[in-house]
């Protein structure tokens, strides 16, 4: 099992997740960028946490992922691990750095692994090099979870923001590369914006767990950026996202009565003061 969680189960593990989809347990997976939300989701139940390259935009405010870099990812993935007890860590790999080579990759990987503590990383996209960069860095000894669909780090080339495979070329391809990426020993695949049956296609076709956003309700599990789930990013309205709290709600009006309480002098009071 591993080292006890804050929640009081084990550390969760590739291998734990792979067994889920075999009992037909859901898996539930959030992103995650900071220390103190990591120690917060090592109270919950969560399975795996995602450090993703999506805080290019939540955390950096950049328009996309592609300027998030490598030392980003490790700057991040680093403060989660100090706060996160139990879930499996796993990384996402930015843009470029496994795209030009298996050394480079090998070593990138090594990096996040080596610096971080991650349990895993993510890569984006099929096809024949993703499949050889997944191999060597299992053969490496390091876990990776795929990522099929929508992958945000070829948004110019995909053509913009929008529901994949609804084509059947675009849909016997993606099934394609769900299976080769399996054989390369990727552990668990994200389906990002699929149609709901290509989806549940992609999930029953292959024996490691789908772990879908936007992609509907028959995948082995779900994920959601956190911020957005919680209400911290309410421009960000997707037909997927659920939003399960109004925290920005929350913040803003905390933070109004704050600044009504320190401009009518009512804070500090006696209460937060110190005498003598």
């Amino acid at each position: 099992m591993g080292d006890s969680g804050e929640s009081g189960r084990g550390r969760v593990t590739a291998g734990g997740l792979v067994a889920m989809k075999k009992r037909g347990e859901k898996i539930a997976v959030l992103t995650c960028y900071d220390y103190l939300f990591a120690r917060i989701l090592s109270e919950s139940e969560i399975d795996v946490v995602l450090v993703g390259d999506s805080l290019g935009q939540v955390v950096l405010g950049h328009d996309s992922t592609l300027p998030v870099t490598l030392d980003d990812m490790i700057h991040h993935a680093g403060a989660v691990r100090r706060g996160l007890r139990g879930p499996m860590l796993v990384v996402d790999m930015p843009f470029l750095s496994h795209q030009v080579s298996d050394e480079d990759a090998l070593r990138n990987a090594g990096r996040v692994m080596r610096e971080t503590g991650a349990e895993g990383v993510k890569l984006e996209g099929g096809g024949a090099s993703v499949r050889d960069r997944v191999r060597v860095l299992v053969g490496s000894g390091i876990p990776v979870m795929g990522h099929l669909g929508l992958t945000p780090q070829s948004i110019h080339g995909l053509g913009g923001y929008s529901v994949q495979g609804r084509e059947k070329e675009e849909a016997d391809r993606l099934l394609r590369e769900a299976a080769e990426l399996e054989a390369a020993g990727c552990f668990s695949i994200v389906l990002e914006l699929l149609p709901t049956a290509l989806a549940d296609e992609i999930t029953r076709s292959i024996g490691i767990p789908t772990i879908g956003i936007g992609a509907g309700p028959r995948c082995d599990g779900q994920v959601l950026v956190l911020p957005d789930m919680l209400g911290l990013n309410p421009v960000f309205r997707p037909r997927f996202l659920r939003r399960f709290a109004e925290l920005g709600e929350a913040a803003r009006d905390g933070i109004a009565e704050y600044v009504r309480a320190v401009k009518a002098g009512e804070y500090p009071g006696a209460a937060e003061s110190y005498e003598g």
